[in-house]
């Protein structure tokens, strides 16, 4: 049975960045989309012009043969035309090349960071907040837009937000105190180097503590009709780079407003099922958060690609002996946390019918 958003046609789209870890990770997510067709990919002026086969050094499975037979487009919107642009950009050459797009009239969905923090740019994780696309109206009459910029959050930061959303919503949060693991693919592709990473913990990556102190309280929070009011809680991150290929996994411990028992939060995280905006869609998976009561999980390799990568595994839900409660979360960084998630969130949009014309 068809989602009642189901479009009677695909949309075609284009992947920005395409040659890079998340931009082939977005070809490997859409290639057989029921609702999205690749029309275009674009990447740097110096792969332009040639196949997409030619220009990328393809990291898993096999390259699907229409899609290595596109020709890469420079990253402008007057050499790419598809309505729906997915950027999988390095931050350096998102802030120009993405507003640009937005100027002429396309939905950009965005993996970088620049954006994201914007008082009327939504930082989206459609089980979450998808109300937050209510600002798309106040931003296009803002900035002079046609077009918008919709984000995904910090990989990390995504994992936490889906597991903590549920605790927030029912017992109000305080205070997060949230140690990472981070898997080597974050770092996109050739990465870290392996004698730096084998057999071996790095304990820094940089910006990453700041975007996840910056996004978890914009992520809970509302929109006002005017600007997002981020939710009145503290974070403190300490972020690590560990020997992993897939898979963050974050260690927290939280404080709430009211008191929180852990029966209570296990039964309030095994009941939630997101916002229904995002249910029923193709990258949706049945159940965005499984609690595991399995001693020693979650893990990365058994359980990183839980509903198909897009469901997000907490375990280890228990007291904690100086704030209220502490608990593990883990989740697939590259599809839940980037690709799959900025998929989502243009589906949670063809049903809100706000995608441009094309």
């Amino acid at each position: 049975m068809s989602h009642p958003a189901t479009p009677n046609r695909k949309w075609p789209v284009a992947i920005l960045g395409a040659t890079g870890a998340v931009g082939q990770a977005f070809v490997r997510v859409l290639a057989n989309h029921p609702w999205f067709e690749i029309a275009e990919v674009g990447a740097s002026e110096r792969s332009a012009g040639r196949t997409y086969r030619e220009v990328t050094r393809w990291l898993e499975s096999e390259l699907p043969p229409r899609i290595g037979d596109l020709t890469v487009q420079p990253c402008d919107p007057a050499a790419i035309h598809a309505p729906i642009v997915f950027s999988a950009l390095d931050a350096a050459a998102a802030g120009e090349i993405e507003p640009a797009f937005a100027r002429a009239g396309r939905m950009v969905l965005s993996n970088a960071k620049n954006f994201r923090m914007e008082s009327d740019v939504p930082l989206v994780i459609p089980e979450v907040n998808a109300s937050h696309l209510a600002a798309l109206e106040t931003q296009r009459a803002r900035r002079g837009w046609r077009g918008a910029i919709v984000t995904n959050a910090n990989c990390a930061a995504t994992g936490a937000a889906i597991a903590l959303a549920p605790l927030h919503a029912a017992f109000g949060i305080e205070q997060i105190f949230m140690t990472t693991m981070q898997a080597v693919s974050g770092a996109g592709y050739p990465g870290v180097p392996s004698l730096d990473i084998l057999g071996n913990v790095i304990p820094y990556i940089a910006d990453e503590e700041e975007k996840v102190e910056r996004e978890l309280p914009k992520l809970l929070g509302g929109w006002d009709g005017r600007a997002f009011q981020p939710a009145p809680f503290a974070v403190s991150a300490q972020t690590n780079r560990v020997p992993v290929e897939h898979g963050h996994l974050a260690c927290l411990s939280v404080k709430f407003a009211q008191k929180v028992t852990v029966a209570a939060a296990l039964e309030v995280l095994d009941a939630w099922r997101g916002d229904p905006a995002a249910r029923g869609l193709p990258m949706a998976p049945e159940r965005p958060l499984v609690v595991t009561m399995t001693e020693g999980r979650p893990q990365p390799r058994r359980d990183a690609l839980a509903g198909g990568g897009m469901t997000v595994t907490v375990g280890r839900v228990r007291r904690d002996p100086i704030l209220d409660l502490r608990l593990v979360a883990m989740a697939h960084n590259v599809i839940r946390g980037a690709a799959g998630g900025s998929v989502l969130n243009a589906e949670v949009l063809v049903g809100r019918g706000d995608l441009p014309s094309g």
